[in-house]
């Protein structure tokens, strides 16, 4: 064969074939590139893992050792020899004192009662002030907003003085409004809030008020669907600090029938000193509520981190 035969031989090829190839390697996964691990190497993984395990063992270790001292009997509690098995056994006498010396039901209840309301009107004032300081133009908009943000800064105990004056002042004392009301001021999730906002496309915005939709429409209807991830995270925080909340209870109320569960179990007390199986009982009592909150809702939390806007962009 000769160097003149190539062209004719390639004249009589179909047009639209194309000469072979040798394959492409396969390309590396994207996700490849931005991998967190230590490595891809198995050796990596096995470590990242067993540092990950010792980590969440040690974060459940407190949360162990309560379970084990609630259901011991006070001479158990305090027994150091024993303190993984009881010599006398488990028991649920400490659950029991507890139940037969408060009225957990309704104290449980009123929790209840403060947390959903603190969580429902939180939720809603911070979605509405995030979304005016992200999407709407107003006069002083930056300064107000520098102001919300320096609020965050300001420890709740320091309003305790103001918060009772004004709550006397308005005759709200001891009652459901006196506690509720000052709880719902949050200015970190109004800041939150805003910024999740801000990184929605305002395409959407903008195709809504081609057909007429004002600002009220579009923060319900187009923004709020789209931000139930982050809601639910929100909301789930604000549920926990209010529950957990004792101090602000504990001042603007003294009515028996109006205390939530971290202050009344404060009132569960013995003349024989500290009970440490009745304490600890109380404590699993109050967050066992919060941790089957925390199983229900949790992918909800993993979802707000983990995208943002549309389709995780």
């Amino acid at each position: 064969m000769t160097a003149t035969d190539a062209p004719a031989r390639t004249a009589t090829e179909p047009r639209g074939r194309r000469p072979l190839t040798p394959p492409r390697p396969p390309r590396r996964a994207e996700h490849s590139r931005t991998n967190l691990t230590l490595g891809e190497s198995r050796v990596a993984r096995v470590l990242a893992l067993a540092v990950l395990t010792i980590g969440a063992l040690i974060w459940l270790l407190p949360m162990a050792w309560a379970l084990l001292t609630a259901f011991k009997s006070e001479q158990d509690a305090s027994d150091p020899l024993h303190w993984f098995w009881p010599r006398h056994g488990f028991t649920f006498d400490g659950f029991s004192a507890v139940w037969d010396r408060g009225d957990l039901p309704l104290w449980m209840l009123n929790s209840l009662i403060i947390s959903a309301a603190v969580t429902v009107i939180t939720v809603l004032v911070s979605a509405m002030a995030g979304y005016a300081f992200s999407r709407t133009v107003f006069a002083g908009r930056r300064r107000l907003f520098v102001l919300t943000v320096a609020a965050v800064l300001v420890p709740p105990q320091i309003l305790i003085v103001p918060w009772f004056q004004q709550m006397l002042t308005l005759h709200l004392l001891d009652t459901y409004a006196a506690v509720i009301l000052p709880q719902t001021v949050a200015p970190v999730m109004v800041f939150i809030l805003k910024k999740h906002f801000d990184s929605l496309p305002k395409e959407l915005e903008e195709a809504a008020r081609i057909d007429g939709a004002g600002h009220w429409r579009i923060f319900w209807s187009v923004l709020l669907p789209l931000s139930r991830p982050m809601l639910a995270a929100v909301a789930i925080f604000v549920f926990i600090g209010a529950w957990n909340n004792f101090l602000w209870p504990f001042v603007s109320t003294s009515d028996p029938s109006l205390m939530t569960l971290p202050v009344g179990i404060t009132t569960v007390k013995d003349a024989y000193g500290v009970q440490y199986a009745q304490s600890m009982a109380s404590a699993v009592l109050a967050a066992l509520p919060l941790v089957l909150v925390f199983l229900f809702f949790q992918r909800h939390i993993v979802k707000s981190v983990a995208t943002t806007g549309l389709g995780g962009q």
